[in-house]
């Protein structure tokens, strides 16, 4: 049975470099002109299973069955574009097409229930695929000025998904801690 202590983990897709060098601009942008950095805690990532506890020393556990798992998917392809937001506090980098995402989560979380008890309240019922720019820290009044600025900015990439990662929180911001490849063609 895992037990559950304050270690926070998360389990996401992360883009390659340039694309998370480009996210990161944002982010940075957003605490320069809008006093909102939360967003800088963690790298660009779309978020598959959201922050839940364990002990560390479940680790090993968690991590033999992101291996297994992920070593049966197929990679896939994520087209950003645009500008999304969840008024009054998040403003998100738009995913094109949901399906890919929200299928992979939907075996994931039977996965995480049955092989690793996680609870219901634990498991997202449901994914809306996106990548965070300003979240929580966003005050409504910044909200307000920010989303005229981006809702009709352009912003376009295009990203392998071929393994999915599990971070972990140190303190004060969220690390990679591990990264799961999918399956070879084939």
């Amino acid at each position: 049975m895992i037990q559950r202590d304050n270690t926070l983990y998360f389990i996401a897709l992360i883009p390659g470099k340039e694309l998370r060098g480009r996210v990161r601009a944002l982010k940075e942008r957003m605490k320069a002109d809008y006093n909102a950095g939360h967003a800088l805690k963690s790298p660009a990532h779309i978020t598959l299973q959201m922050p839940f506890k364990r002990n560390s020393r479940d680790e090993d556990s968690i991590s033999a069955l992101l291996e297994k798992f992920s070593s049966e998917e197929r990679p896939f392809t994520v087209r950003l574009d645009g500008f999304g937001c969840f008024a009054p506090r998040v403003i998100f980098i738009r995913v094109r097409e949901h399906e890919p995402v929200k299928a992979l989560h939907s075996r994931l979380k039977v996965k995480l229930s049955e092989e690793l008890g996680f609870s219901e309240s634990e498991i997202m019922n449901d994914v809306q695929p996106h990548i965070t720019v300003a979240t929580r820290d966003l005050t409504k009044e910044a909200f307000r000025e920010a989303w005229p600025e981006f809702q009709n900015e352009e912003f376009r990439g295009t990203f392998e998904v071929h393994s999915l990662f599990l971070l972990k929180h140190n303190g004060k911001s969220w690390d990679i801690l591990k990264e799961f490849p999918f399956r070879k063609n084939g």
